[in-house]
C-alpha cells in the first residue's frame, strides 16, 4: 500500500494513473494486469497493461456468475470484496485446461463508473488471498482519487479557457475605416489559461481606441479580473477621455477594489481623419510598428506608467503619425519573452522582423506569431494588430 501511495497518481494525465495502477498490480501482486474503461455501446476499452498480456487475451467482457463459454474450465468463485456497492470478483480456473486466475476490481470515483482493472495470475501460481484482493482495491480507489482530481481540474481549466476565449474572440468593432486582426494563444492544451485580453471601442469623429491588456497571473481568477478590467475599460472609455486619462481612472476604480489584480495594459487611440495615433502605457511592453512597403519593423517609444490597480497614477500620452502605410502591432510578454533572456534581446527579435511587402493585417499577425514561435510560447499570448483602410480616391 505504500508503494501504491508512492507510484500511483504522479500526474494529471489519465491515461499514466492508469498505466502506473496496473504497472503496480503487475509488479506485486500478479502476472499480468489491465486497466478496462468503459466505452459507447457497452463495449471495454483496454488503456492499460502489463507484464504477460497474452493472458489477457481472450477474456470476457465481465466476468460472470455463470461459466463463460470462452473459459472451458469449471470456474467457482474465490473471494467477493464490496467496494461502493460493488463486489471484486475474483474466479479460479480448476480443470485440464489450466485456466489462470482472475480478479475484476470496479474502478468508481464518486459514484461514478469508470471501468475495472484485471488482475491475472497463471494455474500454477495460485489464486488471490482476501488481503491480496483488498490491496488491489485499495490501489484501484487511490488511483481512481487521483483520476477524479485530474477531472476535476481539467473542467476547472475548460472553463477558465471558454471563459477566455468567449471574452477576447470577439472584441467590440472598430469604425470602417479601420482594419483589425488579433489572436490569442492559451499557453499549452492543460495548463490554466491567465488574464491576457485585447479590445476595441469606437470612439466619436471616427476615432477608434485599441487597448491589449495582461492581469498578473493564471487560472480562473485571473480571468474573472480580466473581464472585471475589460468592463471598466468599455464604461471610461465612453467618455472619451484621452488615453492616459482613461488609464487614471481604470487605475484608481481598480485600487479601490482590494482583491483585483494588477494588470499591464496598453492603450492607443487611432483618429484616421488627423492620421495620428496617441499611447498609453500602464508597464506594459512597447508597441511595433511595420511598414507596408519594405515590411521593416520598429519599437515605437510610449512613456510607461505604473501597472493598473496599484493606485499610484502618473500616466502620460504621446502623439505619433499613423499613416496608411504602416500596420501597428499592440501584444502581451507572452509573445516575446522568453526564460533566461533579457527583455531587449526579446523585443529586438520582435523588431527585427520582416513582413511581406503589402501584407494584409492578418499576414502580419500571422508572421509575428509564426516568426516567434507563439504557439510554444511560455505564457499565454495576445495579438491585437491594426492599419487604416485606404481612401478611396476623390473623382
Amino acid at each position: 500500500m505504500e508503494e501504491a501511495l508512492e507510484r500511483i497518481g504522479t500526474s494529471f494525465d489519465e491515461r499514466v494513473t492508469w498505466r502506473e495502477l496496473a504497472g503496480f498490480a503487475f509488479r506485486n501482486l500478479c502476472d499480468a494486469a489491465a486497466v478496462e474503461l468503459a466505452g459507447h455501446g457497452g463495449r471495454n476499452e483496454r488503456v492499460a497493461a502489463a507484464g504477460a498480456t497474452d493472458l489477457l487475451d481472450g477474456l470476457p467482457a465481465e466476468i460472470p456468475a455463470e461459466i463463460p463459454a470462452e473459459i472451458p474450465a469449471e470456474i467457482a468463485p474465490e473471494a467477493r470484496a464490496p467496494d461502493e456497492g460493488h463486489p471484486a470478483q475474483a474466479r479460479t480456473g480448476r480443470g485440464s485446461g489450466g485456466s489462470p486466475h482472475l480478479v475484476s476490481v470496479p474502478l468508481i470515483g464518486r459514484g461514478e463508473p469508470y471501468g475495472r482493472l484485471l488482475a491475472v495470475r497463471e494455474q500454477a501460481h495460485g489464486g488471490f488471498s482476501d488481503h491480496e484482493t483488498a490491496t488491489l482495491r485499495f490501489a484501484a480507489r487511490l488511483a481512481c482519487v487521483h483520476i477524479g482530481h485530474a477531472r476535476r481540474l481539467a473542467a476547472t481549466e475548460r472553463i477558465a479557457l471558454d471563459l477566455q476565449r468567449a471574452l477576447v474572440a470577439e472584441p467590440g468593432r472598430p469604425h470602417p475605416n479601420l482594419e483589425v486582426a488579433s489572436r490569442y494563444l492559451p499557453l499549452g492544451s492543460r495548463s490554466l489559461v491567465g488574464g491576457d485580453w485585447f479590445e476595441t471601442v469606437r470612439l466619436h469623429f471616427g476615432r477608434t481606441l485599441l487597448v491589449v491588456g495582461d492581469v498578473m497571473g493564471h487560472g480562473l481568477e485571473a480571468a474573472v479580473d480580466m473581464n472585471a478590467y475589460r468592463t471598466l475599460l468599455r464604461e471610461v472609455a465612453s467618455t472619451d477621455l484621452a488615453p492616459h486619462r482613461v488609464l487614471r481612472q481604470l487605475d484608481a476604480l481598480s485600487a479601490a477594489d482590494g482583491d483585483r489584480r494588477p494588470a499591464t495594459c496598453l492603450i492607443v487611440r487611432v483618429d484616421p481623419a488627423r492620421g495620428t495615433a496617441v499611447y498609453a502605457s500602464a508597464g506594459h511592453l512597447p508597441p511595433a510598428v511595420f511598414a507596408a512597403a519594405d515590411g521593416r519593423g520598429r519599437l515605437l517609444e510610449v512613456p510607461v506608467g505604473p501597472p493598473l490597480g496599484t493606485g499610484v497614477g502618473g500616466y502620460d500620452a504621446v502623439a505619433l503619425p499613423f499613416t496608411e502605410d504602416q500596420t501597428v502591432l499592440l501584444y502581451t510578454d507572452g509573445l516575446v519573452e522568453r526564460r533566461g533572456e533579457d527583455i531587449d534581446t526579446s523585443l529586438a527579435r520582435l523588431a527585427a522582423l520582416r513582413m511581406a511587402a503589402g501584407a494584409g493585417v492578418s499576414d502580419v499577425v500571422d508572421a509575428a506569431c509564426r516568426g516567434l514561435d507563439a504557439r510554444h510560447a511560455e505564457d499565454d499570448v495576445a495579438v491585437l494588430a491594426a492599419r487604416l483602410r485606404p481612401r478611396p480616391p476623390h473623382p
